[in-house]
């Protein structure tokens, strides 16, 4: 299997390049910039697979695609950005949330070569992906949640969470009654169906909602420790790769 890196954070795309290195997938070389990706398609056979951050040194990583045809596979290696997920969950292989986890490597890879696309179906509307990301336009995310209580549907409005969590592979959503209902879903699923602007996953455990947090203290490790209005059970940190996605996101 061969593949290239497109990724202009040079120390970010060597590590990606030996977690590839240890599923036995080829890089034929790594690229830092839309010019200097584009001068390599116009000289080189394409690659079975692109790994592909968006944000790139020069621009948009989509620029890339004004000007050659894609004839690869993508699986997007990219910072967090939300509003976009839902397109790329629908036209790639996968989208993985830096940094980089190794299981969730692996099972992308896997589901590459389990499915191998032909070009019609990996075919990306690259127009309307850069529009998502350029104008991102308002849409409707969900505005309520159920919950199974003994007999009963619990209806939990968006607004009433505190934050979602996952806990012993259930996903629970803490309201401010003090109270964790657990969820039919994950937190991967949940992701493309919450606000940007009220909710904001600090780690892989937790989603807060910006209009619960009561106190942001500094913590270890250049970390942050959230505390909210009701929900005390387990601390809430912001691991040290999204502290700085979540300061801006916090203005």
């Amino acid at each position: 299997m061969k593949a290239i890196i497109i990724e202009d954070e040079k120390p970010a795309a060597r590590r990606l390049q030996r977690l590839l290195s240890s599923l036995e997938v080829d890089v034929a070389t790594m690229l830092h910039s839309v010019e200097e990706s584009i001068d390599w398609f116009q000289a080189n056979t394409h690659p079975d697979l692109i790994f592909l951050d968006i944000q790139l040194s020069d621009g948009l990583s989509f620029e890339i695609f004004d000007v050659i045809e894609v004839k690869s596979a993508i699986i997007f290696t990219t910072a967090f950005d939300e509003y976009a997920l839902q397109a790329f969950k629908l036209n790639s292989i996968d989208y993985l949330l830096k940094p980089i986890d190794d299981e969730e490597l692996e099972i992308a890879v896997k589901k590459y070569g389990e499915f191998k696309p032909t070009e019609e179906k990996i075919s990306v509307d690259f127009e309307d992906i850069k529009k998502l990301l350029v104008n991102p336009l308002e849409r409707e995310y969900k505005k309520r949640f159920t919950a199974k209580v003994g007999q009963h549907i619990k209806i939990i409005n968006a607004d009433e969470v505190e934050c979602f969590f996952s806990e012993n592979k259930g996903t629970y959503a803490a309201t401010t009654d003090g109270r964790n209902y657990l969820l039919d879903t994950t937190l991967e699923n949940l992701e493309p169906e919450l606000s940007p602007k009220s909710f904001f996953r600090v780690s892989r455990k937790f989603y807060v909602n910006i209009h619960h947090i009561k106190d942001i203290i500094s913590y270890t490790n250049s970390r942050l420790q959230i505390k909210l209005n009701s929900f005390s059970e387990q601390e809430i940190i912001v691991s040290r790769e999204r502290v700085k996605d979540f300061k801006l996101w916090l203005e």
